[in-house]
């Protein structure tokens, strides 16, 4: 039965993802010519990714995960992912971009303020617009000796390009061979119209750039940064997808989502996280031999009255002030019980 799986949650790279099956017709995509794949990291870039690779690489799904996991990759579908704070919801996505090689994961960190332009695309109209004045004065600068600077308006489409980024939302849509994954952080915490939004994206797999295909007579082919900081061409204004991108939606059930959101995603809830699950996340933080050596902390973390609610960040806590403060004999031992439980005092309680 296992056979089928693409992504198996076993922590090792595999190239899984070159057997997945064709899409369904509905959700097979045509995005034009393929972008070429992401650039190397910087090294600051490379460090932050190790960490992640390394909480992926420990990450170890339950069956129900795993399964619903590749449901949304067979299905070209979004996973909807809910669960308590700290349950692995955002490291899932890291372990899918980790096993099946498919590069950085994008991630756009939901606020209340959010738009749906601001994960598709930013466009600096005041900065062209400066530009456009610095150049437009460089023939009477050029009159009193000074030297012009670059003209934008030598580029094509009046070098509009120069000014418009892709989002995270927009740079997973851009037509490419394998899938971007695509973690959208704290959905709930949104506007209440951003689920609203996202849902013809997430349909039609594709978006327009309004301020591009204005130009598209005259300039159908705009050079723009994408969000791996790489330039990337759009063509006619529009930018659709070959490969649709696994996209993880997290939320910590502070709302509930409209149906026609509901309808589009694949929907896992991650249950509060067991003790053989806490353990491996202490190893791929604190290292190997960390959740034995740490197992009374964990039972403690574990030690709650129904209802209380705690996140994994609070053991993650406990412990690496255990580590640090080097407690050893019996009287710091004391200190050591009494902090532990302060830091993890269940988030509903104030007192």
């Amino acid at each position: 039965m296992s056979d089928w799986l693409i992504y198996r949650g076993a922590g090792a790279p595999h190239d899984g993802i070159e057997h997945l099956p064709p899409p369904p017709p509905w959700r097979d995509f045509d995005g034009g010519p393929l972008v070429a794949p992401p650039a190397a990291l910087d090294p600051s870039s490379e460090r932050r990714l190790g960490v992640q690779h390394r909480e992926a690489s420990h990450h170890r799904p339950g069956e129900t995960e795993r399964e619903l996991v590749n449901a949304a990759l067979y299905l070209r579908r979004p996973l909807l992912v809910t669960g308590a704070p700290g349950s692995g919801k955002s490291t899932l996505a890291h372990s899918v971009a980790y096993e099946l090689g498919l590069g950085r994961v994008l991630g756009w960190p939901v606020v209340s303020r959010s738009t749906l332009c601001d994960g598709l695309y930013d466009y600096d109209a005041i900065g062209r617009l400066q530009d456009l004045q610095i150049a437009r004065a460089a023939p009477a600068a050029a009159e009193s000796g000074a030297a012009p600077g670059p003209d934008p308006t030598d580029e094509p489409g009046g070098g509009i390009g120069r000014y418009i980024r892709l989002g995270p939302l927009g740079t997973a849509l851009l037509p490419a061979a394998r899938p971007r994954v695509l973690l959208v952080d704290e959905l709930d915490k949104s506007d209440i119209d951003l689920p609203n939004d996202l849902l013809n994206v997430l349909e039609e797999g594709e978006f327009r750039i309004p301020e591009l295909e204005r130009l598209a007579g005259s300039a159908p082919e705009v050079e723009v940064l994408s969000d791996d900081g790489a330039r990337v061409t759009v063509r006619d204004g529009r930018v659709r997808c070959h490969a649709f991108p696994f996209i993880v939606l997290t939320s910590n059930g502070e709302r509930d989502f409209p149906a026609p959101l509901l309808r589009r995603c694949i929907h896992l809830h991650i249950p509060v996280p067991d003790k053989e699950r806490l353990a491996a996340m202490v190893r791929a933080h604190f290292g190997e031999g960390a959740a034995e050596r740490y197992e009374a902390v964990i039972d403690r973390f574990l030690d709650r009255e129904p209802g209380d609610v705690r996140a994994v960040d609070q053991l993650f806590n406990a412990i690496h002030l255990t580590q640090r403060a080097g407690w050893t004999d019996e009287d710091e031992e004391e200190t050591r019980r009494r902090l532990t439980a302060e830091l993890m005092r269940p988030l509903d309680r104030t007192r």
